[in-house]
This record gives C-alpha cells, sequence and structure tokens, in this order.
C-alpha cells in the first residue's frame, strides 16, 4: 500500500467526517470556540475506553518503580537478571509495560486529523470536502466569545495548555523515597528527580510550542488535557476506594 493510498484512506476515514462534523456544527452555533469544546467532548467519550487503558497501565508502571528500582540495585550489572526478574514482577502484578503506549498510537490517528480538520478550518475557505447535506458557510469566523482569535497564536491560551498538562503530569509523580531506603532509595529519588524534571519541561515545551500554533489547536490542547485529567482524577480515587494500590508505593 502506497503512500497515496494511505493518505486516500486517512482522508476518507478520518479526516472528511471530522471536518463535515466541524463545518455542520458551526452551522448551528457560529461560535467556533464552543464547536471545539464539542468536538473534544465527542472525541473524549469515544476514546474513553482507550485513554482509561492507558491511564491504568501508566498508574501500574509508576506504582512499581520502587519495586523495578530495588531490582535494578539487588542486580547492578547484571542486566540479564534484571530483565528477568521485572518481567516476573510485570507478570506477578498483570503489568503490561508497553500498556499505556498502544492505546495512544491507536489515537494518534484520530489526534492528527483533528490537527489538520482545525488548520483548515481556521485559516482557510476550503470547503471542496464537506458532503452535499452539510452547508457551506461560506466563511468561519475564528473570533470566539469575542476574546480570542483562534486562527492567530494566543499567549493566554498557550499558558493554560501548559499548566493543565502540569496538573495532569504531577498525578503520576512520586513522594522521594525516605533515608532509610538505603542503595534502592537512591535510584528511586534519582527516578523521582528525573520525572520532576520533565513535569516542568514538558508543560515548557506545551507553552512555547502552542504559542506558535492557531489559538484553536492550543484551545483543543487544553481541553483534552483538562478532560484526561478529570478522568485521571476519577480513576485514581475508585482504585483508592477498592484499595487497588501496590504496597508500598506512594502516587499524588
Amino acid at each position: 500500500m502506497n503512500f497515496f493510498t494511505m493518505s486516500g484512506i486517512f482522508q476518507t476515514i478520518l479526516y472528511q467526517p471530522i471536518f463535515n462534523g466541524f463545518v455542520a456544527l458551526y452551522n448551528i452555533i457560529p461560535d467556533m470556540g464552543v464547536v471545539i469544546l464539542i468536538i473534544t467532548l465527542i472525541t473524549k467519550v469515544v476514546l474513553y475506553p482507550l485513554t482509561n487503558k492507558s491511564i491504568k497501565a501508566q498508574k501500574s508502571l509508576s506504582e512499581l518503580q520502587p519495586k523495578l528500582d530495588e531490582i535494578k540495585a539487588k542486580n547492578k550489572g547484571n542486566q540479564q537478571a534484571i530483565a528477568q526478574e521485572t518481567m516476573k514482577l510485570y507478570k506477578e502484578n498483570k503489568v503490561n509495560p508497553f500498556g499505556s503506549c498502544l492505546p495512544l498510537l491507536i489515537q494518534l490517528p484520530i489526534f492528527i486529523a483533528l490537527y489538520w480538520v482545525l488548520r483548515a478550518t481556521l485559516t482557510t475557505d476550503n470547503f471542496d470536502l464537506l458532503y452535499p447535506f452539510v452547508q457551506n458557510p461560506g466563511h468561519i469566523n475564528s473570533v470566539t466569545l469575542g476574546l480570542f482569535d483562534l486562527s492567530k497564536g494566543s499567549v493566554i491560551l498557550a499558558v493554560l495548555a501548559g499548566a493543565s498538562q502540569f496538573v495532569q503530569a504531577r498525578m503520576f509523580v512520586r513522594k522521594k523515597a525516605p533515608k532509610e531506603a538505603g542503595k534502592a532509595g537512591k535510584d528511586e529519588s534519582m527516578t523521582a528527580m528525573m520525572n520532576k524534571q520533565m513535569m516542568y519541561m514538558m508543560p515548557l515545551l506545551t507553552v512555547l510550542i502552542g504559542y506558535k500554533l492557531p489559538g484553536g489547536l492550543t484551545l483543543y490542547w487544553f481541553l483534552s488535557t483538562i478532560l484526561t485529567a478529570g478522568q485521571q482524577l476519577l480513576l485514581f480515587k475508585k482504585d483508592k476506594k477498592d484499595g487497588n494500590v501496590i504496597e508500598g508505593t506512594l502516587v499524588k
């Protein structure tokens, strides 16, 4: 299957339906910010099961990190033993190390389609791909609530997107290991420190990148992250209530 065939399938199955959905909603509610909110909610509902699996897998890996650090400290220099004990630990706790990545990879084509649809609806007046039953609006007003021009970069929306990503990432950060933990504790502290650095770096990159993107894309990024963080919070509370926390771990 060549590139052009793949491109055609992507356009027919993902891009065109989402594009028509955006325009149809805009014809009913002529405010692009509200349309983006509705599309974000619909997308989150459709992808809820996959996102849930990804969050659970990421949480399980975070909770297992202290024990993984202990394995590395105990078998330092013996990569075969580390690999064997690591896989045994995953099997005992029914954790798939790729569980947090696979659902995201499945969602990636949808996110790419949303990105291109937002670019098209906010920066061009090309409606050639509209279905016959969807009315052509002629032009889409990119200003929402009379405040933000979603076709241009917005510092405020970029900062909001970065802040929401910080909140989401903070949920997976573990507390610093106690001094009594010895060598394993030092390794765990190093891991926690690296995770903390990433927790600050990624939101900063989000702000820098988001500022250069059309505001509509940054708004979608912000809304999507907030909804995912809310989903994480609900899942964490449910697990805490059910007692599904691996012993000896701390998750904020």
